[in-house]
């Protein structure tokens, strides 16, 4: 059955908004997927709050050359499905890759990262980050490792000061004794 012309119109407008509403958009081959598949990889993405949506290929293009990203022509070959990234891009990446091992019928092609595009390796790359949760504390450390550091050699002069006047007190009293 044909689409409409306005039914295309409206599509297109759905990408887009999507795409401008995202953080990244993670583009998909899922020819072989179950309707199983689909389904228990729409609630695990929808717990990471991310979506996953099959799409029409030539009006997703559309959008996409819309927002100012080139994808490569290949990527747009069969039947394609995109996850919608909100906030934690490392763990839908994870989710994708970790899925696409599983299942194998899922194909992650890449993903679409502000106006750039990532291939395969770079979303793999991605999946390899620590959790967010990880990433604040191991800065949190770096942070305050050098500050506890530079606390330390501030007060050390005044320790030393009290330490020395305090072992001469002690020596005044035991001469006194």
């Amino acid at each position: 059955m044909a689409i409409s012309k306005e039914k295309k119109v409206q599509m297109v407008a759905d990408y887009m908004e999507r795409l401008s509403n995202t953080e990244a958009v993670f583009v998909t081959g899922y020819r072989g997927l179950t309707v199983a598949g689909v389904s228990e990889l729409r609630r695990q993405l929808r717990e990471a709050d991310a979506v996953f949506q099959v799409v029409k290929n030539t009006l997703f293009a559309r959008a996409v050359d819309a927002a100012g990203v080139s994808l490569p022509a290949d990527v747009l070959d069969g039947p394609i499905a995109v996850g919608y990234c909100r906030d934690e891009v490392p763990r839908v990446a994870k989710i994708l890759t970790d899925f696409a091992k599983e299942a194998g019928a899922l194909e992650v092609f890449g993903a679409v990262l502000g106006d750039q595009f990532l291939n395969e390796d770079g979303v793999k790359s991605l999946a390899a980050l620590p959790p967010r949760e990880v990433l604040l504390a191991q800065l949190l450390g770096a942070v305050q490792g050098p500050a506890g550091s530079l606390a330390s050699v501030v007060t050390a002069p005044m320790r030393e000061l009290v330490q020395v006047l305090s072992a001469r007190s002690e020596q005044s009293q035991d001469a006194a004794a």
